[in-house]
C-alpha cells in the first residue's frame, strides 16, 4: 500500500508508533492469532491487547473475525490486512500531482462470461437464483452490490476525462476482494488477473474466501456465505504495477493506451490458472469497506509550450 504523508493517514501512523503494535505485525506476518494467544505472547492482558488491536483495526493493518473457540465460545481471531506500507514524501521542486476520481458500482458492468458457484444480490434480496448465470443480465443487476462467480471474467467500462493538458503519472484501482469458495473456507487461494484496456497487468492470488461477520452486510445476509474480502489497491505506475506494495508486473502506465477516451478494466479467474478459486467483489452495502470500484487517475498539469508535443485522446 502507497500512501501520501498527510493528515488523512494519521491513524496508520498512530497505529505504528508503538513498540507492542510492531510486535503484533511481526506475530501476525507468521500465523493468525486470537487475542488471548497475542497477549500471552506479550505479556498483557487481553483488555489491554484488546486497546491495541482496535488502532490498528481502525487504521486497516489488521483484520479480525469472530470464529468459534474451544467449548463453542466465540474468539476474535486476527490476521494481517496490509503487506507492505510505502510513504510518499513530499519532495522539492517538484510538480504537485492532482486526482481525478471515479467510482463504478458493483452491479454496472457491461461484458460477463463466468463459470457457476455464483450469485449476484442488492442490499435488498437475490437476484434470481444461485448458481444461475443468466441472472447476471437480469435488470435488477445495475443494482446490486455483490457478486461472485468461480471462473470467467466480469467487465467494466467507464469515461475517461483526461485532459490534453494533464500528463498521466499513475493510476489507482481499489477493491474489496476475496475468493469464492462454496460456502467459506480460509484456505481457498484464488489466482485473479487484471486487464486494462485490454493489456494483462497482473495477477493475484487471493487466500481465502472469508466466513465469520462483514461488518456491513444487510441484516438478512446469510451467515454460511461470503462475509468479506480484502481491500486490495491496485497500482498502475511508470516503474510497473503492484498490488499494494508488492510489485506484480512490469507494465507501466504508458504501456495501457491510459488516454483512450474509454476505459475497460477486467477481472478474470483464468481456465489455466493454477489456483482456480473464484472472485467475489463486495459494494458498498457489504463486507468490510464502504464503496465499490474506484479509479483514481493522478496527474500533472503539462506546460502550453509542451502540450503540442504530447498525443492525442483516442476518439474511439
Amino acid at each position: 500500500m502507497k500512501i501520501e504523508l498527510s493528515e488523512e493517514h494519521l491513524p496508520i501512523f498512530e497505529a505504528i508508533s508503538s513498540n507492542v503494535r510492531i510486535q503484533i505485525v511481526h506475530l501476525l506476518s507468521k500465523k493468525s492469532m486470537n487475542i488471548r494467544e497475542l497477549a500471552e505472547a506479550l505479556g498483557l492482558s487481553s483488555a489491554i491487547m484488546t486497546m491495541h488491536v482496535k488502532k490498528l483495526e481502525k487504521a486497516n493493518i489488521i483484520k479480525s473475525e469472530m470464529t468459534p473457540g474451544k467449548g463453542g465460545a466465540a474468539q476474535k481471531v486476527c490476521s494481517l490486512a496490509m503487506n507492505g506500507l510505502e510513504i510518499d514524501f513530499p519532495r522539492k521542486n517538484v510538480i504537485p500531482r492532482e486526482s481525478r476520481r471515479s467510482e463504478v458500482s458493483i452491479g454496472h458492468y457491461t461484458d460477463i462470461i463466468i463459470v457457476p458457484t455464483c450469485g449476484i444480490c442488492t442490499p435488498e434480496k437475490v437476484i434470481g437464483l444461485f448458481d444461475d448465470p443468466r441472472y447476471f443480465l437480469d435488470p435488477e443487476r445495475v443494482n446490486a452490490k455483490i457478486l461472485w462467480f468461480t471462473q470467467g471474467y466480469i467487465e467494466y467500462k467507464l469515461p475517461n476525462f483526461l485532459l490534453h493538458s494533464e500528463q498521466p503519472e499513475e493510476l489507482e484501482i481499489s477493491m474489496e476482494i476475496s475468493s469464492e469458495a462454496p460456502f467459506t473456507n480460509r484456505n481457498w487461494p484464488s489466482d485473479i488477473t487484471f486487464f486494462f484496456n485490454g493489456v494483462n497487468v497482473g495477477m493475484w492470488t487471493s487466500p481465502s474466501d472469508f466466513g465469520g461477520k462483514g461488518k456491513l452486510n444487510p441484516s438478512w445476509w446469510f451467515e454460511e456465505v461470503n462475509q468479506y474480502g480484502l481491500l486490495k489497491r491496485l497500482f498502475i505506475r511508470q516503474e510497473g504495477t503492484y498490488m499494494d506494495g508488492v510489485k506484480i508486473s512490469n507494465v507501466t502506465i504508458n504501456d495501457i493506451d491510459i488516454r483512450n477516451r474509454n476505459w475497460t478494466f477486467q477481472i478474470a479467474v483464468l481456465e489455466d490458472a493454477d489456483h482456480i478459486g473464484g472472485v467475489t467483489l463486495f459494494g458498498d452495502g457489504f463486507g468490510n469497506y464502504s464503496q465499490d470500484i474506484v479509479f483514481k487517475l493522478f496527474y500533472t498539469k503539462i506546460a502550453q509550450e509542451d502540450q503540442a508535443l504530447q498525443p492525442a485522446a483516442d476518439t474511439e
